[in-house]
């Protein structure tokens, strides 16, 4: 059978993805892409987890950072999604054997109550949402290096390789406020990372539109019981075999797991 090269791209890193195996970036040799092509290498990618009974259940966005958009040379946010089998118990475990270069931050998490069609002006995410949580996303480049291009990270997923939610928290108009929340990262009870929520495009909110803007231009779904990673508040940290990483958004409570195995990375 034919293949494009856009399904041979993602074929190449869901293999890297099920083997734990790095590979070259496609910004490296002839496959270059633009960024319209990476989004298809990604819906690619997704269509053959998909095929194996992996099921979407969120979107998550990147480059939420001003210093971290700025160093990858970006203007905007880029999109991604989180399957079911990236979800990990809050207190739960993280099989460091399956991941490459493992590392982890500290988010917000959303979840949306009602569907959000990104293609109607009246659809309003924030209005969807019903519950808000602190998370820990897990990422892991597939590239050698940990090293990529925008069109890379955007056709790697965004990099998406686990994430855990902590307590939901109901998202009650004018109960909630977000802005400027303390954010501590702790690595076996040591504190590692520190930021605020205003990191997250100044304020967390912001991600809900934002989101909506990139499944209207990428073509993600945001249904009821959609899972939305905002973005991280501080900078990643490498997952270490056998340590313990909780993160703490202050109002919003504590959310952990532990690493197990060691990386291939």
């Amino acid at each position: 059978m034919t293949t494009t090269p856009v399904e041979q791209v993602a074929a190449r890193l869901d293999d890297a993805v099920r083997s734990a195996t790095a590979i070259p970036q496609p910004s490296a040799g002839e496959d270059s892409l633009t960024l319209p092509l990476a989004y298809e290498v990604q819906r690619a990618g997704l269509a053959l987890r998909s095929g194996r009974g992996d099921t979407t259940i969120g979107v998550k966005l990147g480059f939420t950072s001003k210093a971290k958009a700025a160093q990858m040379g970006v203007s905007d946010v880029i999109i991604g999604a989180i399957t079911s089998s990236m979800e990990v118990v809050d207190g739960g475990e993280i099989d460091l054997s399956a991941l490459i270069h493992p590392r982890i931050e500290p988010e917000v998490a959303f979840l949306l109550g009602e569907d959000v069609d990104p293609h109607d002006p009246r659809s309003v995410a924030r209005t969807a949402v019903s519950h808000v949580a602190p998370a820990l996303e897990i990422i892991d480049s597939r590239y050698r290096d940990f090293a990529f291009s925008l069109e890379d990270v955007v056709a790697d997923n965004t990099s998406a390789a686990g994430f855990v939610t902590g307590p939901w928290t109901s998202f009650a108009e004018g109960r909630v406020d977000l802005d400027n929340r303390g954010v501590i990262l702790e690595q076996d009870g040591e504190p590692v990372m520190t930021g605020s929520t205003s990191a997250i495009l100044g304020h967390p909110e912001h991600a809900l539109s934002a989101a909506k803007r990139m499944a209207r231009l990428y073509g993600h779904g945001l249904p009821a019981g959609t899972i939305l990673l905002a973005g991280a508040a501080t900078p990643a940290v490498p997952l270490v075999p056998g340590s313990r990483v909780e993160a703490t958004v202050s109002g919003l409570g504590r959310v952990g797991v532990t690493a197990t195995g060691a990386s291939h990375g």
